[in-house]
């Protein structure tokens, strides 16, 4: 089986550090590369190893190829929807960063053209595919965990990530719409979505999302801009009947069940099936563990060339998108 021959596009920090080295890691030959930036380009060609004549600064020259398999963006919203609805039309499979549009319209209008030419379009919702996620997401899934009551979550990050966004656009989409694939993910469909902002000083803003459930659970995520990101950022929980599972700092997952009492047990020990289980990964073979969760994700993507994969798509991210506008509209409402 030959290797899935893809083109990328966009050549930034997050591209060369994040994602090319774990698509990389696959079955997979970099067959094209573009970026608008003649230097980025460059310096990322000579990294991944693409001749100059595989090379472009034209979006549109490598989508005329007609030596490649899918393709790859991560350039920004207004680039995801543009050129993502270009590949659809010429039915060539697309992995896009997230958000995949600048609004949830556009992220529909994608998720259309994407079911109606049968092209798959994979989000780079790769919180699902974090080490430490997936498996306390399968504990939720398991029948032993049974009903999942409540979520309780929070994903901050700083003021200075986002400096030049005085109006938290680009802490909406490309910090905040990880979350609103997340949750619904670990808990189901959301029947509704609220608000509440407190803005602490310009560029320091905390928003309360409340969820509600078509299950019946309920959640509230925590996500703002006022906290230094030189500590642990994320948090989750999902409790259900005498059990509940946590996430902490995105590494390390903690499963509480129902143990009894043991000051008075002088043979107490730990029990199978009822105390704590706990795992964290072994940092020193840092290497093969996947905490950001990339690897796995682009992974999928290459294996939904051939086969049919769980994976999200575009129409999760359509979702998320318009959870993340019903929840900001709701703020907006909230305050006036």
């Amino acid at each position: 089986m030959t290797s899935v021959r893809i083109a990328w596009i966009g050549c930034g920090t997050h591209a060369n550090e994040m994602l090319l080295p774990q698509l990389m890691r696959h079955d997979v030959t970099l067959a094209a590369l573009c970026d608008s930036d003649a230097d980025r380009l460059a310096r990322t060609a000579m990294r991944f190893g693409v001749l100059p004549e595989r090379t472009t600064r034209d979006w549109r020259e490598v989508l005329n190829r007609n030596d490649i398999d899918a393709l790859g963006l991560a350039i920004g919203p207004g680039g995801h929807f543009e050129i993502g609805q270009a590949a659809i039309d010429r039915r060539l499979p697309v992995f896009m960063e997230k958000p995949p549009a600048p609004t949830a319209f556009q992220a529909r209008q994608l998720a259309e053209a994407s079911r109606r030419q049968g092209v798959p379009v994979v989000v780079g919702f790769m919180k699902r595919y974090s080490t430490a996620n997936r498996i306390a997401s399968n504990i939720l899934l398991s029948p032993e965990f049974g009903e999942r009551a409540s979520f309780l979550g929070q994903y901050m990050t700083a003021p200075t990530y986002f400096a030049k966004d005085p109006d938290y656009t680009g802490f909406y989409l490309h910090h905040c719409v990880h979350y609103f694939d997340l949750v619904p993910y670990l808990m189901g469909e959301v029947e509704s979505v609220s608000a509440r902002r407190h803005e602490l000083a310009p560029g320091k803003l905390l928003l309360h999302v409340d969820f509600r459930f078509v299950g019946g659970g309920i959640g509230t995520l925590v996500v703002g801009t006022h906290q230094s990101r030189g500590t642990p950022m994320e948090w989750w929980q999902v409790m259900g009947d005498h059990r509940r599972v946590e996430v902490r700092n995105v590494h390390e997952v903690r499963y509480y069940r129902a143990p009894p009492f043991k000051v008075s047990d002088r043979n107490a020990t730990l029990a199978d099936g009822v105390d704590t289980l706990v795992w964290e990964p072994n940092m020193t073979a840092a290497a093969n563990e996947d905490h950001k969760g990339y690897h796995a994700l682009l992974g999928e993507f290459v294996r939904a060339m051939r086969e049919p994969v769980e994976v999200p798509t575009i129409a999760d991210g359509a979702r998320a998108m318009q959870l993340l506008e019903q929840a900001i509209g709701g703020a907006a409402a909230e305050v006036r």
